[in-house]
């Protein structure tokens, strides 16, 4: 699997993911593989927003 570079780029494939468990296309050999990157997009989104956040109430702090 690819490196996760933006919070939007990881936003995208967490969309196709739940695209492909919502289709009849996915296999029950893949879920595992898609729960293991659900979690890995969903930290980094997590982590993302919490720095976020941190900064932009830094910013304001300044103000």
């Amino acid at each position: 699997m690819e490196d996760i570079k933006t919070y939007s780029t990881a936003v995208e494939e967490l969309e196709k993911i739940v695209e492909l468990l919502q289709s009849d296309n996915c296999k029950i050999d893949d879920l595992k593989a898609y729960a293991q990157r659900s979690v890995e997009l969903i930290k980094f989104c997590k982590t993302h927003l919490t720095q976020t956040d941190e900064e932009v109430k830094k910013l304001l702090e300044e103000l």
